[in-house]
């Protein structure tokens, strides 16, 4: 059992190791669906039917009332990269939580079904998918990023990920 784990390395007892074992696997990742829950819908999915434009605004003016920037990453359900960034910034908690308090985030569905070209003719081409997108909190276009900028033998990394949230930090 993880607690016994837990028990060797630190000067827990049996329960005290239960107790934390459960505070780790049960009520953490509740604290982050719940986190997740406040997140505007435009956040949360590539939806081919959204309108970006009418997205972009709305997380402009959410920018503007938090002082953060706005990042739009154009990916799709069917882009595997794109669940794993997901997924990558789920785990950690901490991580989650400064991303979100660094970026308003605007997912911008691309495939077949609507690959929303009138929205995207204004920037740089994407290298690949998940691609990112950092404007100021007026619209305007200050990084292009690659997501495949964050591997390191091919993960993402949190540290590479520390270096762009706080590039971009409010200050």
């Amino acid at each position: 059992m993880y607690y016994s784990f837990i028990m060797k390395f630190t000067r827990l007892n049996k329960y005290q190791a239960i107790v934390l074992v459960a505070i780790f696997t049960w009520v953490l990742p509740f604290n982050l669906a719940a986190a997740d829950d406040t997140l505007p819908i435009y956040s949360k999915t590539y939806d081919p039917k959204r309108d970006p434009i009418q997205d972009g605004i709305a997380a402009l003016k959410l920018a503007q009332e938090t002082n953060r920037h706005v990042l739009i990453e154009v990916g799709g359900d069917w882009c595997a990269w794109c669940h794993r960034l997901d997924k990558f910034l789920r785990a950690d908690q901490q991580l989650y939580t400064d991303f979100f308090n660094t970026f308003v985030l605007v997912k911008v569905n691309v495939s077949e079904e609507n690959d929303n070209k009138e929205f995207l003719k204004v920037f740089p081409p994407a290298k690949g998918y998940p691609h990112m997108y950092v404007t100021d909190k007026n619209g305007s276009i200050i990084e292009s990023k690659d997501t495949a900028d964050f591997l390191v033998n091919k993960r993402y990394s949190v540290v590479k990920f520390y270096e762009f949230i706080n590039k971009w930090k409010a200050k």
